[in-house]
């Protein structure tokens, strides 16, 4: 069952992330966003109603405290796959599985091993061929759009991974996931309204709502996936498993986008992803 929900966590983030690009070229960041939180809000309610009563205060406690970190973490998220391209942006997102390692080695009590180590180092190796334009001449001018941004968002990412996990256990995957998403809509249609461009939401929806519909879909089946995958399987395991979707992605950019990769930039995005799913499988487990 955990390979099956982490299965249902790739398809969801590779074509989710490839969605969310457009629709963040095509709403803004924070649009976009609401959107797609909006969307699971909705649909996830009824699913929990029942659950909120016996909901403690140590639950409140995880389920808000991931909230803050995905919302952080998803706007950072949005923008460099709006300004960036997909197959450049995607690999640097595999930073999320050392990372969530890290918390699991420090919060868990989890050790690394050597082959870890020179694993995060070949991560390390992909990512840096992936995001320069120009092999032998590393600059920050030679750095593709939205790198930088997408280095952050793995930060935010590795630890929302991990709190969705923890969160996951605690309460359960479609609770996590509702009350995440009822937080973001919330704190993003208060951002719109101050910001004088919640006006457009209808507009936007009549204009594109098989956009907004499939990227709500494809969010939300992956976040519930992953969710449930971590009660089958450890954490750091189901991210790297997850983390397929960064190639599914990467592809779907380069074959609708027509983005071109030179060839250093290929072979890192394929050394980063193929790193980060064989780092994840020598995991210990919880």
């Amino acid at each position: 069952m955990g390979l099956i929900f982490a299965l249902v966590a790739i398809l969801g983030w590779g074509f989710g992330d490839f969605l969310i690009a457009r629709s963040a070229r095509k709403l803004g960041d924070w649009e976009a966003l609401f959107w797609i939180v909006c969307f699971a809000s909705v649909v996830l309610f009824p699913f929990v109603a029942d659950a909120l009563n016996a909901l403690t205060s140590y639950d409140w406690f995880v389920l808000t405290l991931t909230s803050f970190v995905i919302l952080a973490a998803s706007l950072l998220d949005f923008e460099a796959l709006r300004v960036g391209k997909i197959s450049v942006i995607e690999p640097i997102f595999a930073m999320e599985v050392p990372i969530t390692v890290a918390l699991a080695t420090f919060i868990a009590k989890e050790h690394l091993a050597s082959e870890q180590l020179v694993l995060i180092g070949l991560l390390l190796v992909g990512i840096v061929l992936v995001s320069n334009k120009r092999l032998g001449r590393l600059h920050v001018r030679t750095l593709e759009k939205g790198v930088f941004v997408a280095l952050l968002t793995t930060i935010g990412m590795g630890t929302a991974n991990f709190l969705f996990g923890f969160g996951s256990r605690a309460t359960d995957p479609l609770m996590i996931t509702w009350y995440t998403s009822v937080f973001m809509t919330i704190a993003t249609f208060a951002y719109l309204v101050r910001s004088r461009q919640a006006w457009k939401l209808l507009a936007s929806l009549r204009k594109n709502h098989w956009l907004i519909v499939a990227v709500g879909m494809a969010d939300t089946a992956a976040w519930v996936g992953y969710s449930a995958s971590v009660l089958y399987i450890p954490i750091g395991v189901a991210t790297g498993l997850t983390e397929s979707y960064i190639a599914l992605a990467a592809v779907l950019g380069i074959a609708f986008n027509r983005e071109k990769l030179r060839i250093h930039q290929t072979a890192g995005l394929v050394l980063a992803v193929c790193a980060a799913i064989i780092l994840a499988l020598t995991i210990t487990q919880f």
